[in-house]
């Protein structure tokens, strides 16, 4: 779909277009959708080994997915989906949190999944969301 415009932040967010050949971001009119992000840092790539500093990177690393698409980041999201290896207390209270601290004026839909294995090694969290940006979209030329 090369109408779209497709967004790959600097440093790991290129390294990985090249690597894997995916995006970081995508906006669909006034929509921001941001592909899964991880609890790693985003000038050493290295993951954070800790469960609660990994969810902590990852919100981070959203935040700069959004932003770099143009969007103002956490305030615009709507819909959450995130995947958790393990899926414990421990991972939920930590994404709990980071909401309250990233989005504590409004309460997003959330899909939370345990799964068996993510991208890579030492990758515990994934988290992809959806952005609603329409003012964004008219800077764009996307509506």
């Amino acid at each position: 779909m090369s109408h779209l415009k497709y967004y790959a932040y600097e440093k790991l967010g290129v390294k990985n277009r090249e690597a894997f050949s995916y995006n970081q971001a995508v906006r669909v009119g006034d929509r921001i959708e941001c592909a899964g992000q991880g609890g790693w840092d985003p000038m050493t790539f290295e993951f954070a080994l800790e469960i609660n500093a990994q969810i902590d990177l990852a919100f981070a690393n959203v935040e700069r997915c959004l932003k770099d698409a143009g969007g103002k980041g956490w305030s615009q999201v709507y819909r959450v989906n995130s995947y958790h290896v393990p899926i414990d207390n421990e991972a939920l209270a930590a994404m709990v949190r980071n909401f309250k601290k990233y989005m504590p004026d409004h309460q997003p839909i959330w899909t939370c999944v345990g799964v068996s294995r993510l991208g890579e090694d030492d990758m515990r969290v994934e988290i992809e969301v959806v952005a609603h940006d329409p003012e964004g979209a008219k800077v764009a030329g996307s509506v």
